[in-house]
Formats: C-alpha cells, sequence, structure tokens
C-alpha cells in the first residue's frame, strides 16, 4: 500500500468514524435541545448535515490545488 493511499484510508475512517459517532448520538441531542427550543434544534441538525458536505467542499479544493 502506498503512502498516499494508506493516508486517505485512515483519513476516511476518521471521518466516519467521528461522523458516525455524532449522528448515532444526534437524535438524542436535538430530542433534549428542542425541549429548549425547537429552532436550535433545527439549527444543530443543518450545521451537522451542512458539515458533512463542507468537508466534501474542503476536501475537494485541497485536491484540485494539489494537482493544479
Amino acid at each position: 500500500m502506498k503512502p498516499d493511499t494508506r493516508s486517505a484510508l485512515i483519513g476516511a475512517a476518521v471521518f466516519l468514524a467521528i461522523f458516525g459517532i455524532v449522528g448515532f448520538f444526534l437524535p438524542g441531542i436535538l430530542i433534549s435541545v428542542a425541549e429548549t427550543s425547537p429552532w436550535l434544534a433545527v439549527l444543530i441538525a443543518v450545521i451537522f448535515i451542512g458539515a458533512f458536505f463542507f468537508v466534501f467542499w474542503l476536501r475537494g479544493r485541497y485536491q484540485d490545488r494539489r494537482k493544479g
């Protein structure tokens, strides 16, 4: 396995682990927060989903810069 491939594999594993763990606990967090403010719960959910796509956007920019 090449060092670049290994690095990408480790990065993907860390990314999936973090988002998997947060995603697992997210319903409980949202229910707890929704008791105080439903809008805050919606905001937290939007931030979580947005962060997922933001990471991919950053990776794409990094890859473009590396190739170009």
